[in-house]
C-alpha cells in the first residue's frame, strides 16, 4: 500500500518511472504483482473488479494482491475443482472473515461459454483487470470475450514461437497434444494483433516475456506508452525457448 502511494505521488509530481523496474512477486507466478501495482497506481483503481480465467486456487494469482490488500472483488475461474476449494477456504479467513469474498467458478471455459459464465456471476461492462492463463486456448478465449471491458489485460504468450505471428488452432482437448510444453497458445505478435483489434496496446511483459500487459487505448497513453512486441523477446529465456521451435514447426498452425 505504501509503494502504491509512492508511485501515485511520483507520477503526480511529473516524474517518470521505468515500468521494467517495478516487478516483484508476492502472490503472482513471477513479478506480475509489482508491475500490475504500478499500472494501477497510474490508472487508479476504479470499480476494483477483476476476472481471473485459469486462476488455479486464486492465491497464486495475478489478482490475489488486489483482492487481499486493496479490497478488490472478482471472479476466479478454473477447471481444477480441488484447487478452487483450497482458494475458497483461504479467502473465507483472509484478509478477515467479514470482507466481501471473491466468487469461484469451476468450469472448463470455451469461446462458446465464456461470456455466459462471466455474465451469470454478475460481471459485465467495465472492470479493472482481466487475467487469462489457461495454457492452451488463451487467444481464442480473449478473442471471444465481449461481456466485460477490462482496462488492463494480462495474458500468457508462447515465446517458443519467436517473432512469428502464429496461433495453435482451437482445440477442446489436449489429449493428443504432441508436445504439451511447446505446442499450445499464441505468439506475442499474434496476441498484439488481437489486442489492436480489440483496442488495446502492449505496454510490457514480465521478465521472461511470456506474460503480456495490455492497456485499453485512450487512457494514460503518456505514462504507459505502447511498445514494440520485439522488446519483450530479448531475454535469455526467450532465446532458449524459441530455439525449440524446430521440434514443432511441422505441426498445424494458423498464421494471423
Amino acid at each position: 500500500v505504501q509503494l502504491f502511494q509512492l508511485y501515485s505521488d511520483t507520477i503526480k509530481s511529473g516524474k517518470s518511472i521505468d515500468f521494467n523496474t517495478t516487478g516483484f512477486k508476492v502472490f503472482s507466478q513471477f513479478e506480475e504483482d509489482g508491475k500490475l501495482l504500478y499500472i494501477f497506481s497510474v490508472l487508479g483503481m476504479g470499480n476494483k473488479q477483476f476476472v481471473d480465467i485459469g486462476s488455479d486456487d486464486g492465491i497464486n494469482s495475478n489478482c490475489a494482491n488486489f483482492a487481499l490488500n486493496f479490497g478488490w472483488h472478482g471472479l476466479f475461474v478454473d477447471a481444477d475443482k480441488t484447487a478452487l476449494s483450497v482458494g475458497k477456504h483461504f479467502y473465507a479467513k483472509y484478509p478477515n472473515p467479514w470482507t466481501l469474498k471473491p466468487k469461484f467458478k469451476h468450469v472448463v471455459v470455451t469461446p462458446e461459454n465464456i461470456n455466459q459464465i462471466i455474465s451469470d456471476e454478475n460481471f459485465r461492462g467495465e472492470i479493472e483487470l482481466l487475467s487469462i492463463d489457461i495454457d492452451s486456448n488463451d487467444y481464442w478465449i480473449w478473442k471471444a470475450l465481449h461481456i466485460i471491458a477490462p482496462k488492463v489485460v494480462i495474458i500468457e504468450s508462447q515465446v517458443a514461437f519467436g517473432n512469428r505471428k502464429l496461433v495453435v488452432p482451437y482445440s477442446d482437448s489436449t489429449a493428443k497434444n504432441p508436445d504439451k510444453n511447446l505446442y499450445y497458445g499464441a505468439s506475442t505478435a499474434a496476441l498484439v494483433q488481437l489486442g489492436k483489434e480489440k483496442n488495446y496496446r502492449l505496454i510490457g511483459s514480465n521478465a521472461y516475456g511470456n506474460n503480456l500487459f495490455f492497456v485499453i487505448n485512450g487512457i494514460a497513453e503518456k505514462e504507459l506508452p505502447e511498445i514494440a512486441f520485439e522488446e519483450t523477446l530479448k531475454s535469455t529465456y526467450v532465446t532458449e525457448k524459441s530455439a525449440l521451435f524446430e521440434k514443432i514447426k511441422h505441426l498445424p498452425f494458423l498464421e494471423v
